[in-house]
């Protein structure tokens, strides 16, 4: 596929995942918050600022402080999805960059991308896990893993470039359509949580 077929590609898929996610938001934002009816006890902006950085940490966390690997293999995961999507939009101009930049970022989605794959080992490893996994899970985590492995590739090889493109249309456009979507729920139900439990002087 043609550099610029692959960036056709993209653009749709891109237009896609915006119109998806953008639905998404309009039916989230139609949700009635009705308030707490609890007497306040605390500060409900402390709350949700604790909910978005110190309540991230492992420790404050018992299912991540009870299993510091899977903790770790999540940051880097989505630590690398972030950094692949970085990379996905400054790939226009790859050409641009310094050879030890894009070097050092193929390693680092490298290492991403095999925290990505051990995700299946993890599913099916674990026979809770693997029964409560449905067909959605197991396509969307080969997707993202597919996406780190083709930016690892594209930040390497600029001849990669029309694969990443187009393994990441793909990836865009399922996203509104799968558990991909998932970071949207994030903000809002960290949001809520510590909008709720800080505003009842359980969160200072």
């Amino acid at each position: 596929m043609s550099a610029l077929v692959a960036l056709v590609a993209l653009c749709l898929g891109a237009a896609v995942c915006a119109a998806g996610l953008g639905w998404h938001i309009a039916r989230m934002q139609r949700w009635q918050f009705r308030g707490d009816v609890a007497a306040s006890r605390g500060s409900a902006v402390k709350g949700v600022v604790y909910a978005f950085t110190s309540g991230m940490l492992p420790w404050e966390k018992e299912s991540a402080r009870l299993h510091w690997v899977a903790y770790l293999r999540g940051v880097i995961f989505h630590g690398g999805i972030f950094l692949g999507i970085a990379f996905l939009v400054s790939s226009p101009w790859l050409n641009f960059l310094p050879s030890t930049v894009r070097l050092t970022v193929s390693v680092l989605l490298a290492i991403a991308a095999v925290a990505a794959l051990a995700g299946f080992w993890l599913r099916f490893r674990d026979p809770m896990l693997r029964a409560v996994s449905t067909t959605d899970d197991y396509f969307s985590l080969a997707l993202a893993s597919a996406f780190l492995i083709a930016a690892s590739f594209c930040a390497a090889e600029v001849r990669f470039l029309p694969l990443f493109w187009t393994v990441s249309a793909i990836t865009l456009a399922y996203t509104p359509f799968s558990k991909l979507r998932h970071f949207l729920y994030f903000f809002y139900s960290r949001g809520f949580f510590g909008w709720v439990f800080g505003h009842r002087g359980v969160l200072q």
